[in-house]
């Protein structure tokens, strides 16, 4: 393994943008869900008249769906992804919308057949509700209650409430208060490794809602500890929770 500082400057300078984990490779890894969330979406886009996908990211997963409805938009809240978004998506003829994730959506009520999202920051569950037409789906896989907490705990201490976060029954009996009717929900824990601290600084870059106010500055300790820890005993290992949730509107 490469020197410490090395890897953590390297890391530190590394480009991040959109939803592109490629510079992992190699050096971190991840299981993925059993049911196939993008080729679910691909399915259901195929066959929509109109479809929204909300915090589209990059457009990296809706870019594979291969089939478009008539009307067809993406919303992204980060001003980097959502040029991103534009020049992958427009292409395939998606168009792509600028939107905080907190005002209400700028599109007209029932306004679509199939609404979207795969691992929303959050889900206002009345404006789903709102811009799905009658008999409209909503197809979501979510981040779970617990999700990499090892990660987090490794720089900022116990969480012991972090199981009673983003939990799947409060996103159900949310989408009911809505007005939308459950159709699917499944559950999945999903190993992480990370095999040097090069890999952990990264992540945390690209997902600083794992530890807030990251910098390879105000963590250097935990950081060297955690180097340390990953020379003498392998891989750190932390665990991703995801839900999938499928839901009709009535």
């Amino acid at each position: 393994m490469r020197d410490f500082a090395d890897l953590v400057a390297e890391a530190d300078a590394a480009p991040i943008a959109g939803w592109d984990f490629s510079w992992l490779d190699g050096r971190a890894t991840e299981e993925r869900p059993p049911w196939g969330y993008a080729r679910m979406m691909a399915r259901r886009w195929a066959g929509a008249s109109a479809a929204l996908d909300l915090q589209t990211g990059g457009g990296e997963v809706l870019a594979e769906a291969g089939a478009y409805p008539p009307v067809a938009v993406a919303t992204e809240v980060w001003p980097v992804n959502l040029a991103v978004a534009t020049r992958r998506l427009h292409p395939l003829g998606v168009a792509v919308v600028g939107h905080d994730g907190v005002a209400p959506l700028p599109f007209a009520d029932g306004a679509f057949d199939l609404v979207t999202s795969r691992h929303p920051v959050s889900t206002d569950w009345a404006e789903v509700g709102r811009v799905l037409a009658p008999g409209g789906s909503y197809l979501s896989q979510q981040v779970g209650p617990a999700s990499m907490v090892e990660l987090s705990e490794a720089f900022l201490g116990p969480l012991p409430e972090a199981d009673q976060w983003r939990r799947p029954e409060d996103a159900v009996s949310a989408a009911r208060a809505a007005g939308l009717e459950l159709v699917d929900l499944r559950e999945a824990t999903l190993r992480a490794e990370f095999h040097d601290v090069g890999a952990v600084v990264w992540i945390l870059r690209q997902c600083p809602w794992w530890v807030p106010e990251f910098s390879v500055g105000r963590y250097a300790d935990a950081l060297r500890r955690l180097d340390e820890r990953m020379r003498d005993g392998g891989p750190f290992v932390a665990h991703s929770t995801r839900f999938l949730l499928e839901l009709r509107r009535a």
